[in-house]
């Protein structure tokens, strides 16, 4: 289906790298081939006869309700923007299929000022938000810039030739600008002029990502109770409940009670009343309940729910500044959690980002784009570490080549960890002679005669 539409769209102009939008028209048109018309989606299963994928309509939701409101949930999508946005851009040589070096072209500088003002850790940040809060990031490129598309203002159209759900691929996206329901012309887009960055599928879903927030909402929802909780708490006065049995006999009546409630709420209740002795007349009985902050444990309780959020984010809950990872810490604990976020969360994510922006980044012959994160600080611990390695692999290389295998065949041996790679020259020994071959000339000696033999001094006899 998508290369049907390719095919038409030779005719269309491009600008940027970046083929022209369509109309809704000349879109649904591109669906009919030879008078037969093809079966396309517009709309969030992706198969043939469902509707097609939208990204989570939670979008705003998340936003306004989670985002902004939920300091555990703020905590850990900073820190996975905070060291997302740190990487850069690269390309990288493919050597047989293998990678390479890193190198740079002039046709990076998209990336390094995607839009005015704005640098690659702009970018960064941007895309790590909309995955975080819609599981989607999606990007265009225009001329010399990247324009960010809404997310929740994007659908994935899909479509089958045969119609059956088995052969349902990707056609493109549909942008509404200003969201569904504007008015406005929706943009129409080949999946080659867009950035779909998505590092978590949506198993309900073809092509469409997910929100690491999406399958612990209750438990954020738990956190924001306890928070509520808690602020009660202390807006009572840090006091429980009372419960206050008056008039056993019946003589109070109904106005009376409600005068009573009244003075008894404005002299007991709320922080300013806090710790005030509590008087009361003939015939009034109060009783505490409720369980205070010590005795539901509190700490451990929300400490509880802060780990499992932390979990969902792929956060060590140590790397974000939580009780349950600081009670535990130390410095080994720290580099440990470290290392399992940078290899485990943030690499995976630059991988998946530069494969996403490389549908619109002129990318040379026989490369691919990549990150860098050499320059990262908080990653200098692991330069060390693979700088450790590296020198045990030139040991590993040095002593193959003195054994006599070729120096070729020892680099991608160890390289590919296959010794099997290896290739030996039959040259064998430390001066690597052939077997049978003349000794090699003496080396030059000052105190030497041309042959090797030391000069003696001459007799005085």
């Amino acid at each position: 289906m998508a290369n049907l539409i390719r095919s038409l769209l030779n005719r269309q102009p491009e600008r940027g790298g970046a083929t022209l939008p369509l109309s809704l028209d000349e879109w649904a048109s591109y669906f009919t081939f030879n008078g037969t018309g093809y079966p396309f989606i517009l709309g969030s299963g992706g198969g043939a006869g469902q509707p097609g994928e939208n990204a989570e309509a939670n979008f705003r939701g998340y936003v306004e309700g989670v985002y902004k409101r939920n300091g555990v949930v703020f905590a850990c999508i900073a820190a996975r923007q905070l060291l997302f946005s740190e990487a850069r851009f690269q390309f990288r040589r493919l050597r047989d299929g293998r990678p390479g070096d890193l190198f740079g072209t002039q046709a990076l500088a998209i990336l390094e000022e995607p839009w005015e003002n704005a640098t690659t850790g702009d970018l960064l940040t941007r895309a790590i938000l909309d995955v975080d809060l819609a599981g989607n990031f999606f990007a265009v490129r225009r001329g010399t810039t990247i324009r960010r598309l809404r997310p929740d203002w994007v659908t994935i159209v899909s479509g089958s030739r045969t119609g059956s759900e088995i052969d349902t691929e990707l056609a493109g996206y549909v942008y509404e600008p200003g969201g569904p329901g504007s008015g406005e012309d929706p943009v129409m887009l080949l999946p080659e002029a867009v950035c779909h960055f998505a590092p978590l599928p949506d198993p309900d879903a073809k092509f469409r990502g997910m929100s690491w927030l999406s399958p612990i909402i209750d438990d954020v929802l738990g956190d924001g109770a306890a928070t509520m909780h808690k602020r009660q708490f202390f807006q009572n006065g840090a006091n429980l409940g009372y419960v206050v049995t008056l008039d056993p006999e019946g003589k109070l009546n109904n106005e009376n009670f409600k005068r009573w409630v009244d003075i008894f709420r404005s002299g007991h209740e709320g922080p300013a009343n806090a710790f005030k002795t509590l008087f009361l007349s003939r015939g009034a009985d109060v009783k505490v309940v409720g369980t205070d902050l010590r005795q539901l444990d509190f700490k451990a309780t929300q400490g509880a729910g802060e780990t499992r959020i932390c979990a969902a984010a792929r956060v060590p809950p140590i790397i974000a500044g939580f009780s349950e990872g600081l009670e535990s810490a130390t410095y080994s604990n720290y580099g440990q959690a470290r290392r399992a976020f940078a290899d485990l969360t943030m690499r995976p994510l630059w991988r998946n980002m530069a494969g996403s922006l490389q549908t619109i980044v002129d990318t040379p012959p026989d490369a691919l784009l990549w990150y860098d994160d050499r320059d990262i600080p908080f990653l200098q611990e692991d330069m060390k570490d693979e700088a450790e390695i590296q020198q045990m692999q030139a040991n590993t290389i040095a002593a193959l080549v003195r054994e006599g295998f070729t120096s070729e065949s020892a680099v991608a041996a160890v390289m590919n960890g296959d010794m099997s790679m290896l290739k030996h020259t039959g040259l064998f020994s430390v001066q690597l002679q052939k077997p049978g071959a003349e000794d090699a000339p003496a080396a030059p000696s000052i105190n030497g005669n041309g042959n090797g033999q030391p000069i003696l001094p001459a007799s005085t006899s």
